[in-house]
């Protein structure tokens, strides 16, 4: 069973992971995200974004 410590910083990085989400998700406008995971552990999150010109 996990120790209450363990729990505690499992629990901080899921926060920390999702407010990375989140931040990420309210900074771009057009494009796509991707969240990359190994072992069940998010390991890297990749942002693309695209710039779009009105062809006016």
């Amino acid at each position: 069973m996990l120790s209450d410590k363990r729990k505690n910083s499992t629990a901080h990085l899921t926060t920390e992971i999702a407010d990375q989400i989140a931040l990420v998700l309210q900074g771009i406008r057009f494009g796509s995200i991707e969240i990359v995971i190994h072992d069940g552990k998010v390991v890297q999150i990749e942002r693309r974004e695209k710039l779009r010109f009105d062809a006016k």
